[in-house]
């Protein structure tokens, strides 16, 4: 069997997607004051509002000593509120303010862009198909 050159393989291409939609997206959210880990955070909150810190370490990918720092950051921009005391058990929610809202959408804007250049020659086709295949990979790892 003939081996794969390591820029040839789907583990490594994947790796080089990843980091060069992350310089990207971090290049684009400079200006709004944003971090790409800053930028996963509203993201999840928007999408599982009130979520806990360590539900937002495990959406983010990121720990919960990293999510503390960016939370901090989020919290001193007035991004996020950290609710003083927990609903339920020791989770305190956390949640978007106005600002963190307003900050998202322009962001998202960026991202979307950044996305878009990234899959900008293929078809809707081929885009549809390049999601299947790694939700694929993902369902076979996990």
């Amino acid at each position: 069997m003939t081996e794969v050159p390591t820029g040839d393989r789907p583990g490594y291409l994947l790796k080089r997607a990843q980091q060069a939609l992350n310089q990207a997206c971090t290049d684009r959210l400079r200006p709004l004051e944003l971090s790409m880990s800053q930028y996963a955070v509203l993201r999840a909150l928007d999408e599982h509002p009130g979520a806990s810190s360590a539900d937002l370490a495990r959406i983010t990918f990121v720990t919960r000593q990293s999510l503390r720092d960016v939370l901090g950051g989020l919290r001193s921009a007035g991004l996020v509120t950290v609710a003083e005391q927990a609903t339920t058990g020791r989770a305190r929610p956390v949640t978007l303010t106005g600002s963190g809202r307003a900050k998202l959408h322009a962001a998202d804007e960026l991202v979307a862009r950044v996305e878009e250049d990234m899959l900008g020659t293929l078809s809707g086709d081929q885009r549809r198909y390049l999601a299947d295949l790694l939700h694929t990979c993902v369902a076979n790892l996990t």
